[in-house]
Formats: C-alpha cells, structure tokens, sequence
C-alpha cells in the first residue's frame, strides 16, 4: 500500500488566504432578494428584509458567527412575510455555497449550546453537502411582534436545501417564544463559525475521508 509523508503547517495563516465572499441576486414575481456574505468577516450586518423579527435574527448570524453579512430584500408583504423570509433563507443558503467553494480545509461540523435566560438550544451542524433539517423546536405562541413563528422553520428548510448542510437543531428548555427563537440563531451561528474555520492540519483539503463533499 502506498503511503504519503504530509508535514502539517503549524504556522499555517488563515489571513493570507482569498477571502470567502458571495454576493447572490434572487428575483421573482414576489420578492427580489440581495446577499452578500464574508465568512471571514467580523460580525458586521446590514439587513432590511423588510420584516423587522428576521433583521434581528440576521444580525444574530452575523454578530455570533463573526461573518459580514448584507441583506437587501423587498418582497410581496401586503399578502403576508412568508415569501420573502423563505426567499431570504434560500438566497443566504446559496451564498454560504459559494463562499465556501469546494470546502477545502475546513472543519466542517459545528456544534453549540446557547443558553438565553430560561431557554437552552443545541444546534449540530454539517456542511455535508447533503441537505438534511431535523427541527425540534417547540414555540409555544403563533407570534412574535408580527413574525408568525412557524416561520422559523420555514426559513431554516430554505437555507438548509440551498447551503446543502445538515443541521439539527434541540430545544432543551424554554417558555419565552423570542428567547428559544433567539438562542437557535445564536447557537446555529457559533456552530457555523466553528464549521467554516480553517483547520489548519487540513488546510488545502476535502474535509472527507472520500475525498469530496
């Protein structure tokens, strides 16, 4: 069997490699979707979906992951937010498909606990190339504000098909609608920070044992 000799880089810098950025336009005949995301950003946002509830889960992907993101939507609201939080969610998908390329040397799972007062949520994630949602949340009112909370699934199933991860997602405790929403944007964004970083022993390779994702 033939072996090969692979000295790992311990001085390996993440800094000099090309930043991982996605710009993504979606329009159709109810939303017209704008993202731009920077993996290797610092956790700056600008969001304007037009649904003030989703701005500031956004902001919670961007602040917890430490990844820039820019949001621009203007959607069909007079009928309700549906179409344009799930046009959202699949744009943002796409746009963490291509700023992640062809996956080389990343870590690739994540894996988080987020506490927010009396609610406490896991999220596990893969960026398997295998699009899988297992959604375990348990909101216990139809609304926050005016975001109907059946929404939060909807826009995890969009980004889930379209950055084709797996993703779970736990609820261990919680009673405040906005506290368990808020720890699974918190908990998804510092498991996808973990997921995205560069593992330097791997740098430059397919985080698989089959060679592709």
């Amino acid at each position: 069997m033939q072996t090969t000799n692979r000295q790992v880089n311990s001085n390996y810098d993440q800094s000099t490699e090309t930043p991982r950025i996605a710009t993504v336009h979606r329009t159709t005949g109810e939303t017209a979707v704008q993202v731009t995301i920077n993996l290797d950003g610092r956790g700056t946002c600008t969001a304007a979906t037009g649904i003030p509830f989703l701005d500031h889960m956004l902001h919670q992907i961007a602040s917890h992951g430490l990844i820039d993101i820019d949001v621009q939507a203007k959607g069909d609201w007079e009928i309700d937010d549906h179409h344009t939080n799930e046009d959202v969610g699949i744009t943002l998908g796409q746009a963490f498909n291509q700023a992640l390329g062809d996956r080389k040397g990343i870590v690739r799972f994540g894996n988080f606990l987020a506490p927010l007062d009396e609610a406490l949520v896991q999220v596990a994630l893969d960026f398997s190339g295998r699009p899988h949602l297992s959604y375990g949340l348990q909101i216990p009112t139809q609304r926050v504000g005016t975001y109907d909370t059946q929404l939060v699934r909807e826009f995890f199933v969009a980004l889930v098909n379209h950055s084709q991860m797996t993703l779970h997602i736990r609820q261990l405790d919680g009673i405040n609608s906005h506290h368990i929403i808020e720890a699974t944007f918190k908990a998804f964004a510092r498991a996808t920070r973990l997921a995205v970083e560069i593992d330097p022993r791997r740098a430059g390779l397919i985080p698989s044992s089959k060679g592709f994702l």
